[in-house]
Formats: structure tokens, C-alpha cells, sequence
């Protein structure tokens, strides 16, 4: 079940577990969708706030998702937790950038967002 993907050079293994006849040699596709919209936004976001002099001393995404029942199992429902860490972080423009990665910047989030409602929140910790 695994496959090998080369992408821009890079290589990178896919695979599922030993229930779905795997060896868990590689993150499973679906999960790399998300991977690739905390990727696409989480740029989008630092790219923004760097153009308004706002450098959090720490980021990160956390991300989670619900598929619907019924085959094909698409994610039906997104949310994307983004994390700062830092003083000086107005909540205004944090947002404000968070926004324009949706609304605009995102591909990957204008995709998903044909299947699944993708919901935001923006925590600071200090």
C-alpha cells in the first residue's frame, strides 16, 4: 500500500496502517491535505504580518477535521487554531492577516472550502 511521491525533488513515502494493509511506513493522503492548508496559510499568515513588522517569537497551527459519513469520506468540517507566542502581537492585525490567507492568499483553503467549512481561531500565549 505504500507509494513513493517526488515532489519538486523532495521524496516522500505515503502509506496506511496494518489494518488497511499498510505497514505505516508514511502519513496517510488525506492527512496531508490538511498538512498542505496549515502549510499554504500558516506562509500566508507570517508572510503578512512580516510586511506589518510583526514578528511572533514562536507560531504554530493546530488543525483538526471531521469527514462525513457516507463514502467518499471528504472533510466536512475544518478548523485551523492558529498559535502565537510573543508580545506586541496586536490581536487586530493578527486577524486581519489570518482573514487575508483566507479570503484571498489560500488556494489550498479555497479548495477544502468547496467540501468543508473551515472555521478559524487566533490564540496568543505570552
Amino acid at each position: 500500500m505504500a507509494f513513493d511521491a517526488e515532489i519538486n525533488g523532495h521524496k516522500l513515502i505515503m502509506d496506511t496502517d496494518s489494518a488497511g494493509g499498510g505497514d505505516n511506513l508514511g502519513p496517510r493522503p488525506k492527512i496531508l491535505l490538511l498538512a498542505g492548508l496549515g502549510g499554504c496559510t500558516g506562509m500566508d499568515v507570517i508572510s503578512i504580518l512580516a510586511k506589518m513588522k510583526i514578528v511572533p517569537d514562536n507560531f504554530w497551527m493546530e488543525i483538526s477535521a471531521e469527514l462525513c459519513e457516507d463514502h467518499p469520506k471528504v472533510f466536512n468540517a475544518i478548523k485551523l487554531v492558529y498559535c502565537f507566542k510573543g508580545a506586541n502581537l496586536p490581536f487586530e492585525n493578527l486577524e486581519k492577516a489570518v482573514n487575508l490567507s483566507k479570503e484571498k492568499y489560500c488556494a489550498v483553503s479555497a479548495m477544502l472550502s468547496k467540501t468543508a467549512k473551515i472555521e478559524s481561531q487566533i490564540k496568543v500565549v505570552e
